[in-house]
Formats: C-alpha cells, sequence, structure tokens
C-alpha cells in the first residue's frame, strides 16, 4: 500500500480524498490510499516523523502552510517566495515543500483560455493572497493592486512581493470598487466579506473567486449577470490536486476528468458541466 493524506485543523470538510482516490481508481493505482487527518502546527513535525517509506506525500491546509517549510529538507521556488507549501512530497528519505495554489489558479486561468493577464487585481492580504501573488507573476502581469482592510496584513505582503520580484500596489478597501478596471480580479477574502462589493467591470475582465461554498457568492452572482468570466475555488481545488497527485504519484498524466466528476459530484447542488 502507497499512502499520502491531507492534514489541517479542522479538516473534516477536505474533498481532496474525494479528487485524488478519484484519480487512483482511474489511473488504475489499485493499492494507493489517500486519507484524511486532523493535525495543528505543534503536532506536524511529529506526525510527519512518524511516517514510513509507504507515504508519497502530504497536502496541507490550514494551519500548516507556513510550518510546513520548517519541517522539509527543501523546497521549491515558488514555496521559498510565497513563505507558504501546501504540499510535502516524501520521496527517498527526503521530504521537498511545494506550492500548487499559485500554479494552480494558471492552470485554472489556461483552461478558459487565459494565459496571461497585464493588470491584476487581489481582494484581500492574507494567506491566499500569497499564492495569488506569484500567480500574478507566472501571468506576466505588470501590475498588481491589493485591496485590504488590513494595513497590518500588507505589510506582510510586501516581502513575499520582494521576492517575486513583483512591484505592488496597495489600496484601501473603500477603493475595492475599482478591482474591476483589471484583466483579472482574484478575491481571496473569507465569505461574507465581498457581498455588497459591486466593482464596474471591464469587458474583458476575469473574476477568480477562490470560494465555492456556498455558491455563486453575491459578487460572482453579479459579475455573471453582467457577462463576466467567472472561476470559483472549485477550479482551483481541482488543479491543485492535480499537480499534487502528479508529484504523489509520478505518473506525467493525471486523469483530470474523472478526478473533476468526482469533486463536482461531492459537493450538494453542482455538477462538472457548470465549468465547462
Amino acid at each position: 500500500m502507497t499512502r499520502a493524506a491531507v492534514l489541517g485543523k479542522p479538516i473534516e470538510h477536505s474533498l481532496s480524498p474525494v479528487i485524488h482516490n478519484a484519480g487512483y481508481t482511474a489511473a488504475g493505482l489499485r493499492e494507493w490510499t489517500y486519507t484524511r487527518h486532523e493535525c495543528d502546527e505543534p503536532a506536524l513535525a511529529r506526525f510527519v516523523d512518524s511516517l514510513d517509506e509507504t507515504w508519497a506525500g502530504l497536502s496541507l491546509t490550514m494551519p500548516l502552510k507556513e510550518v510546513a517549510l520548517a519541517v522539509a529538507d527543501e523546497a521549491t521556488p515558488v514555496a521559498e517566495a510565497i513563505g507558504a507549501a501546501n504540499t510535502l512530497v516524501l520521496r527517498g528519505g527526503r521530504r521537498l515543500a511545494d506550492n500548487t495554489d499559485a500554479p494552480g489558479i494558471v492552470d485554472a486561468l489556461a483552461e478558459i483560455g487565459m494565459k496571461e493577464a497585464g493588470e491584476v487585481a487581489v481582494l484581500g492580504a492574507g494567506g491566499s493572497a500569497r499564492a495569488a501573488l506569484a500567480a500574478a507573476t507566472q501571468l506576466g502581469a505588470s501590475s498588481v493592486t491589493v485591496y485590504a482592510r488590513r494595513r497590518v496584513a500588507v505589510a506582510e505582503l510586501e516581502p513575499v512581493a520582494s521576492r517575486l520580484g513583483l512591484r505592488l500596489r496597495t489600496a484601501g478597501w473603500d477603493e475595492a470598487g475599482a478591482c474591476g478596471r483589471a484583466d483579472l480580479v482574484i478575491s481571496t477574502v473569507p465569505k461574507g466579506v465581498t457581498d455588497d462589493l459591486r466593482p464596474i467591470w471591464g469587458a474583458e475582465t476575469v473574476l477568480f473567486d477562490i470560494l465555492y461554498d456556498p455558491w455563486p457568492t453575491p459578487l460572482a452572482a453579479a459579475a455573471e449577470r453582467e457577462g463576466v468570466r467567472v472561476l470559483d475555488g472549485l477550479a482551483l481545488l481541482l488543479a491543485q490536486a492535480v499537480r499534487q497527485w502528479t508529484q504523489f504519484t509520478g505518473v506525467d498524466r493525471a486523469p483530470v476528468a474523472a478526478m473533476r466528476e468526482a469533486l463536482y459530484a461531492a459537493v450538494p447542488s453542482r455538477s462538472a458541466s457548470e465549468e465547462q
């Protein structure tokens, strides 16, 4: 048996086992299994130290993404730049920390035909905003504006932007209505925060709202009514999991269609056809 799992606290809600196990089944990897385990920051090192050679990798969610770097032997450039990892690849007695959230955003956008963005707006300055900044770099953004409620959180993003070589502009939340002028808007804030936000959207603007429950958010629903292309958090959840799956298994091409179908079947009132 080869093992992988998702760790975090709380973890009962995680859909990662649905995605990864569907991939194993579709690829004929009958001896692979993916589970979930509740784990907080103090317990992470002990959990990782307890693993034997049957373990191929771990997916890490909140609150473990920053402490993950401390238990790794090495880290990819994107994980180092962001200062957070959502992936630990376990191979040959070594632990490689990676962050698949940032390239996952890029992959999901590529599926709808968006492969570059000149101007990017990021709503929020929390942990997910770090991945959004890295994605903006990969998309070749010339300008990135972060709209945030707390200046302290913005200050924590500045060294991340510096490591990414990204020129960052910040603005208060009272200015967030201007975000719709960007080519791409990435909303990283918790549910409810953007409910009253009604930007004036550009003709080609894309909104990527990383929430997926409940869906649509009022922001996404209003944007769709105005003809804006919208992606939700399920698109990111799938894309980042696909990258983890290939790293854990060593199989170059993941069975994405089967993984997507299983994910959407697991979410009430949603279907894979919504994202096609």
